[in-house]
């Protein structure tokens, strides 16, 4: 049984690789990313935009709230052929204070999370 109480939240770097790829491409690869560990949840990680396909991204007009981070925005993912991932992203441009580290960082729904817009995130060490 773990010691960690029923909520938390650990942000910390990560000191491996990872990759997201959807529709056969890979949109990001980056060994700047940050695993965020929150609750009983799966880990996410939190990739910088800068090693982004950013051409690939569209603001989407979602929006959602969390307590422990702030407001998140969203993104769809947009190929070249027109095939659409909506939502698919989100990011925190604006993150409460113990959540900083997360400003501006990119995070991927996954199967894994319920939902099947055909992204990978693979993680290596």
């Amino acid at each position: 049984m773990s010691d960690k109480p029923a909520y938390h939240l650990d942000i910390a770097p990560f000191p491996g690789r990872v990759r997201v790829t959807w529709r056969g491409q890979t949109i990001v690869d980056t060994t700047q990313a940050i695993k965020l560990e929150e609750g009983r949840h799966t880990p996410v990680y939190y990739v910088p935009r800068g090693d982004a396909r950013m051409e690939l991204f569209q603001r989407a007009s979602r929006s959602t709230h969390c307590p422990h981070k702030g407001d998140a925005s969203y993104f769809s993912l947009v190929s070249a052929d027109g095939a659409r991932a909506e939502s698919a992203v989100w990011s925190y441009e604006t993150p409460i204070a113990k959540s900083a580290a997360i400003k501006e960082h990119l995070a991927f729904y996954t199967k894994d999370m319920g939902a099947d817009f055909g992204i990978e995130v693979v993680v290596s060490t």
